[in-house]
């Protein structure tokens, strides 16, 4: 069986559309390896390609590298994300995606009438902050925060 041929991080990126720097970062972060040939080049399995495109999904719904990087403990090393793989990290992430979703529609609705700061000053605010109240409850905006 032929050795799997390894990828430069140009080849890298020009195969995940994501930039070289960017590369860089995600394998400072944990979320990528690579090893480091005697020239001091970096090699990249093959498997890093499925790896870069889960992060860059991930990324795009709006799940944080760490959360990325926690996911990716799950995945053996060197070996190519499989279908069952991503059914387990999406499912995971379906959660706090759903809060997110939750989250986003309360601040959507509310918009054109409050932030949600539970302020004291503005008189036709429907959810005015009566006698501060809500600062027992903590800090910043609690209107429309999701709990």
């Amino acid at each position: 069986m032929a050795p799997m041929r390894e990828l430069t991080v140009g080849q890298v990126a020009v195969r995940s559309g994501v930039a070289v720097s960017a590369l860089h970062f995600y394998e400072a972060r944990g979320l990528i390896r690579s090893h480091r040939t005697s020239g001091n080049q970096r090699r990249y399995g093959r498997d890093v390609l499925r790896r870069v495109a889960i992060i860059r999904v991930a990324q795009e719904v709006g799940i944080s590298l760490a959360g990325i990087a926690q996911a990716f403990q799950s995945l053996p090393e060197e070996r190519t994300p499989t279908r069952e793989d991503w059914n387990v990290l999406s499912t995971a992430w379906r959660n706090e995606l759903d809060q997110k979703i939750a989250q986003l529609k309360k601040l959507r609705d509310g918009l054109t009438d409050c932030i949600g700061c539970g302020c004291m000053s503005i008189d036709k605010c429907p959810l005015r902050n009566k006698e501060d109240r809500l600062a027992r409850e903590g800090t910043g905006a609690r209107r429309l925060a999701v709990r």
